[in-house]
């Protein structure tokens, strides 16, 4: 699989990196790639926003609100969390998501972290939760998402998403940072970088760089995104 890297380093915003999952998966069919942003809330296909997000804390803030194609829950992400697409041919929920979590986790155990998936898309270390995964089918390609908590903002991540109760509760925790944490916290030494380059090397045997012309299909799909009936409602 090649690692998909951009002709420039800036930072994008998140909408962006959705709709080049997209791309890839149209016309190369597989990729893998790493993506940090500011701030912003990435809300799951089906969830209520309102519900979900502390909206008014959001603008305060200057915290995005982009809604992604696939299901799962409520995500905060900062330039401390990096986000992993995967996109590959191989197609069933069933099959796709195990591996790749199995990758993941093993990545995180050769950097010293205690890391085991839990449940249908978790990574855990210590009990609490720095990693969670979202599966989208696209016509061509199955695409994973991912977080990998590094060094979030964990006081802005509490304030920003407001799970329901009932779902807190059956993780026996009373706020979303008590399930949480950094991998910084279990690996004080472990760098973004270095993260990075270890993941690079689990999933990737090559590079493809993407062109401008590529950059410009890109932006046309992330028009979709930016939909203000998109973010507010819910997915088709």
């Amino acid at each position: 699989m090649d690692y998909i890297s951009l002709p420039d380093e800036q930072t994008r915003p998140l909408s962006f990196y959705l709709a080049m999952e997209e791309y890839v998966a149209g016309v190369y069919g597989s990729g893998f790639f790493v993506w940090q942003v500011d701030p912003t809330v990435i809300i799951g296909r089906n969830q209520d926003l309102e519900t979900e997000v502390n909206m008014p804390f959001c603008r305060e803030h200057s915290i995005r609100v982009v809604r992604r194609k696939s299901g799962g829950g409520c995500v905060y992400a900062d330039k401390g969390n990096l986000m992993v697409s995967y996109i590959t041919p191989e197609r069933g929920v069933d099959s796709v998501f195990p591996l790749f979590l199995r990758r993941l986790s093993s990545v995180l155990q050769g950097l010293g972290a205690n890391a085991f998936v839990s449940g249908h898309n978790d990574v855990l270390v210590g009990g609490r939760k720095v990693s969670g995964s979202a599966f989208f089918v696209h016509p061509s390609s199955s695409i994973v998402h991912c977080t990998l908590m590094h060094s979030v903002d964990l006081d802005m991540l509490q304030s920003a998403i407001t799970p329901p109760a009932a779902k807190l509760a059956r993780h026996s925790v009373q706020s979303v940072r008590q399930r949480v944490a950094n991998l910084t916290e279990f690996l004080p030494d472990l760098k973004a970088g270095d993260l990075k380059d270890a993941l690079k090397d689990a999933f990737c045997s090559g590079e493809r760089a993407l062109t401008i012309a590529d950059i410009d299909a890109i932006e046309e799909l992330e028009k979709s995104y930016d939909e203000p009936s998109f973010i507010l409602g819910k997915a088709p």
